[in-house]
């Protein structure tokens, strides 16, 4: 008997040493795996919507890991931000606003807008605030008004300014702050008025008054858009990537056209937002719904990234190109921004 004992002592010996080393090589591929996974920056900024939640509730990184990459999420306070950071290549992906791309691309930065995050709309709106004696635009000569430069609320106030209500921007004292540096210089009492987004917005709206926002300035002008963009040269040799985000991006904004008019703010796409960006979860459920979201069949229409010459992001570009240069805001005008427009990536998602 003690013998058996022994002997299946032994056994069990042996095979425990088998199995830890079995466990041990796993360990090793395993970190193997997780050391091959190659890490890109994606920056992003503090706007609302489908793209957020992909990133709060992890389906992205799922996505892209099981592609082999990890993302590292940074947030930029604003697209000019972003637009540097493309430049320079510390960001290969991003996000920024037509405005931003538009003069990006004017400058001969390597990029190209390859999802449309948002059609801007309402969510975007010049406020006065409460007792500024600011009633219309007309009474914005002289006042202090904040907004991000060379993003598409700059755009839009410009146009406005110039287009709609023949005030020279020089008659107004036009300050160049993030949307965070916004809302601490509105409660300070130091603006007078600012053109942003939310959750900005929203905070300025409590005791402010709007004055006019993106969907009328852009009906009257050119429509705006978010986009995320990427480095061509960087997508081009990652096509694997880009395929995997594109895809989870696709699937989040179907499942917003289901079911984002359901969302509140309890329900966890809305509380992920606030853990990324900050801001009331109320207003953020409030704020998401003055923006449009269009799905990958959309994205590959002529409406936004398809349609070649007669795609809307194009011809938004091209627009946006001849108001930033009667501005003095980019030297020159591209004959061409093709370019600077994939539809590649939205089509095979649409599929």
């Amino acid at each position: 008997m003690s013998f058996m004992k022994t002997m299946w002592t032994g056994v069990s010996l042996r095979t425990s040493g088998r199995t830890a080393m079995a466990l041990t090589a796993a360990a090793f591929l395993s970190a193997g795996v997780a050391n091959a996974q190659e890490s890109v920056t994606v920056g992003y900024q503090q706007i609302v919507g489908p793209f957020l939640s992909a990133i709060a509730d992890g389906s992205i990184d799922k996505a892209l890991a099981d592609a082999g990459y990890k993302a590292e999420w940074r947030q930029f306070s604003s697209g000019g931000d972003i637009s540097t950071a493309l430049a320079s290549g510390d960001v290969p992906i991003g996000v920024i606003g037509s405005t931003g791309l538009t003069a990006a691309a004017s400058r001969g930065v390597d990029v190209a807008v390859f999802w449309i995050l948002d059609n801007i709309g309402k969510s975007e709106a010049l406020v006065a605030r409460n007792g500024s004696g600011i009633n219309s635009p007309a009474d914005l000569k002289g006042k202090k008004v904040a907004v991000p430069f060379v993003s598409t609320s700059h755009f839009h106030l410009l146009a406005g300014l110039t287009k709609m209500w023949d005030i020279n921007p020089r008659d107004v004292q036009l300050l160049n702050l993030a949307p965070p540096q916004i809302v601490a210089a509105w409660q300070r009492g130091d603006i007078d008025a600012a053109y942003v987004w939310p959750p900005a917005l929203s905070e300025l709206k409590k005791d402010g008054t709007v004055i006019a926002d993106s969907e009328q300035i852009g009906a009257a002008t050119v429509p705006t858009f978010d986009g995320l963009v990427a480095s061509t040269s960087w997508a081009e040799k990652n096509p694997k990537f880009m395929e995997a985000f594109t895809k989870a991006l696709a699937a989040a904004y179907a499942d917003y056209k289901e079911h984002g008019k359901d969302w509140t703010a309890d329900s966890p796409q809305i509380q992920g937002m606030v853990k990324l960006i900050g801001g009331n979860a109320a207003d953020i459920a409030s704020d998401i719904q003055l923006l449009g979201f269009p799905t990958a069949d959309e994205q590959a229409s002529a409406t936004w990234l398809g349609g070649g010459k007669e795609g809307g992001a194009l011809r938004a570009l091209g627009t946006s190109a001849e108001f930033l240069k009667d501005q003095k805001q980019i030297d020159a005008v591209l004959d061409d921004y093709s370019p600077f427009v994939l539809s590649t990536y939205a089509e095979a998602a649409s599929k």
